[in-house]
């Protein structure tokens, strides 16, 4: 997983590694775009959790547009935005954002995805990881659980 800035255009605005790991690790949501089998692009906000070491995970149905479109392309791109301040009267805005340029892998074990459902209860439901894990356990075989292997990301900032 390769943290590297060296092909922003704006070299003035740049969000170093350590805020960057910060707002991957605590980032509300990302976007995903993928290319859709009619060779359009397709973005949708998800929520996500990084593992801490090379990959995030997210959840969806078990059939879908989304997956059918990762099948025939699995290189994928994933947004995550952080803080967003916008400054009316200097006509500018205050941002924070990483783009992840990632591989994303299906069918995972049944052990992998519990093991990501359990890491998505402990960052958006830490105090109902007993509850979340039942729920979890119980809906796994309604939901499909996808890694999105992060191959190099970079971020943004202005403050």
């Amino acid at each position: 997983m390769e943290y590297s800035n060296s092909s922003i255009r704006r070299q003035n605005c740049l969000l170093d590694q350590t805020n960057a790991i910060h707002l991957l690790n605590h980032g509300e949501y990302g976007v995903l775009s993928i290319q859709t089998l009619e060779g359009g692009a397709y973005g949708v906000p998800l929520n996500y959790v990084w593992d801490g070491d090379s990959s995030i995970f997210i959840h969806c149905a078990p059939v879908g547009r989304k997956l059918a479109a990762i099948k025939a392309c699995p290189e994928v791109s994933f947004c995550i935005v952080g803080v967003v301040q916008i400054i009316p009267g200097e006509f500018t805005t205050n941002y924070e954002s990483i783009i992840l340029q990632c591989k994303a892998v299906l069918q995972l074990s049944l052990e992998e995805k519990m093991k990501a459902m359990g890491l998505m209860v402990g960052k958006y439901s830490p105090e109902y990881k007993d509850t979340g894990m039942a729920y979890a356990e119980k809906a796994l075989s309604r939901m499909e659980v996808i890694r999105l292997d992060i191959k190099h990301w970079s971020g943004k900032c202005k403050k």
